[in-house]
């Protein structure tokens, strides 16, 4: 994405009176209460990846145009660009595109409708298979997969390929949502891809055009007081900011025509129990199936 797509009169407007292209999407991400000046910044503190970053948006909402040819292998290529512990590359992703497989997945996901409309849904895995078979064959041993420490690794490994496939596709001009509500149904998810022992599905990604008629906006996030720590970990700010974040979340659903409870009612119903996991209170046992002991 360009910094002309996202502030378009920026590139037309004389350079005294150009605003900086940060402004707009840090008020867009934050509210009122921007972490930075955008003016403040240097011409070597701002370019168009860090615009592309701050202008990610969740798309619901596709063309039913395919994507060119490449596309796939240039979204994959720059997942593989992602940092991986020990080079281990403890991950995989199955492309689909089948329209019936799709309707599946998205029956699967609480009836999401644009898992089938999207013309590219990957489902990212945290994949210890290939590690297995090939210490296996070279040492007769592979039970050092069978600790936690290892698919953190691989569950790390995945969501990082996984995000850096996420920037690449935006800055083609492609919209995604990632899809965690795969994980309500594991097991079918698995037996659909034949997946062997040692490899969990975590989630899904829709690749696609974004419709235009049905525009997705920034939504704002939690202040950066409330993430952002000094030298040691300090919540006491949090209540008020919280209070106020409930507000631009308030605000940014009714923007977009949304009936939706405060951020806080969410998040909190989310939590409140087994029941609000939706089926994914059975992971722990679903690992131990799927060949994860988890020592």
């Amino acid at each position: 994405m360009t910094l002309a797509a996202v502030v378009p009169a920026f590139a037309t407007r004389p350079a005294h009176d150009r605003p900086h292209p940060a402004a707009e999407l840090l008020a867009r991400r934050y509210g009122a209460r921007r972490p930075l000046d955008p003016a403040a910044l240097g011409p070597d503190q701002w370019n168009e990846v860090l615009t592309g970053l701050l202008s990610h948006r969740s798309v619901r909402a596709y063309r039913p145009d395919p994507l060119p040819e490449g596309t796939l292998e240039t979204l994959v290529a720059a997942a593989q660009s992602a940092a991986t512990s020990s080079n281990l590359q403890a991950w995989s992703v199955v492309a689909v595109t089948d329209p019936a497989r799709k309707s599946r997945f998205a029956a699967w996901s609480q009836n999401q409708a644009h898992i089938e409309q999207a013309p590219l849904f990957l489902v990212w895995l945290a994949d210890l298979s290939r590690l297995d078979t090939l210490a296996r064959a070279k040492v007769g041993d592979a039970a050092g997969l069978d600790y936690l420490e290892t698919l953190i690794v691989a569950v790390t490994d995945a969501t990082m390929a996984a995000q850096n496939a996420v920037v690449a596709a935006e800055s083609l001009g492609l919209g995604t949502v990632y899809i965690g509500a795969l994980r309500n149904e594991t097991e079918a998810v698995a037996a659909e891809l034949n997946l062997p022992p040692k490899v969990l599905p975590l989630f899904g990604l829709c690749v696609g055009y974004p419709d235009p008629a049905r525009p997705a906006g920034v939504k704002p996030r939690l202040p950066q007081s409330v993430v952002l720590h000094h030298e040691r970990y300090d919540a006491t700010a949090s209540d008020a900011a919280i209070t106020a974040y409930d507000g631009e979340i308030r605000a940014f659903y009714a923007d977009q025509g949304i009936t939706a409870p405060d951020w806080s009612d969410t998040v909190t119903a989310r939590v409140r129990g087994p029941a609000a996991l939706a089926g994914r209170h059975r992971l722990r046992q679903i690992l131990a199936d799927f060949g994860f002991p988890l020592r």
